[in-house]
């Protein structure tokens, strides 16, 4: 990866100047996007054809359509690209569900078709589900679910992503993961 300082740069200028500086923060994080990608389809079945690529080109249009935004630094990108990851996870599994359910057919190519099983997109639903509902209660617990969990950073990341103490983001953490695992239990 390179270095952070680079990173946030990039992004600072992005925020004064536009979004058009976007191809100069792509090759300082590419190689932590496929990180994040894998991570997020390492759960997936095994011989799908989706490639960890496709999943880090679809993110990396989701932030490219996010508009102007004020960054702050690498963590706060990082925090958004495990954002439009899961959103890409979850929107293909919503579509799949509904045509599970006799939906409208469309027409899609094979890769993005083996993108979630169908018993992947019901945890893949339940999980957003219930971050949802976690969001609801406690936004801090739910930021820090996707911060860990999602985007991989560090408590000490995470920390400085949500602007609190390493100690506070570890209690957090512990006290999430307690809440998600009762709720995807029931």
């Amino acid at each position: 990866m390179r270095d952070d300082g680079d990173i946030t740069r990039v992004l600072v200028g992005m925020g004064r100047e536009g979004q058009g500086n976007m191809h100069r923060l792509l090759p300082l994080v590419y190689a932590e996007l496929e990180r994040l990608a894998h991570r997020h389809l390492y759960s997936e079945r095994s011989g799908h054809t989706l490639q960890t690529a496709d999943l880090v080109h679809e993110a990396w249009l989701k932030l490219g359509a996010l508009g102007r935004i004020e960054w702050k630094n690498r963590a706060q990108f990082f925090a958004l690209a495990a954002q439009a990851m899961r959103r890409v996870l979850v929107d293909h599994a919503v579509r799949r569900k509904a045509a599970k359910r006799g939906g409208r057919r469309q027409q899609v190519p094979l890769e993005e078709g083996m993108l979630v099983s169908a018993a992947q997109a019901d945890e893949v639903l339940a999980l957003h589900a219930a971050l949802g509902e976690l969001e609801s209660i406690n936004e801090r617990l739910a930021r820090t679910v996707e911060l860990r969990y999602f985007a991989g950073l560090s408590i000490a990341e995470t920390a400085e992503a949500l602007e609190i103490s390493p100690a506070t983001v570890k209690r957090d953490w512990t006290m999430a993961r307690a809440w998600l695992h009762r709720e995807l239990s029931e």
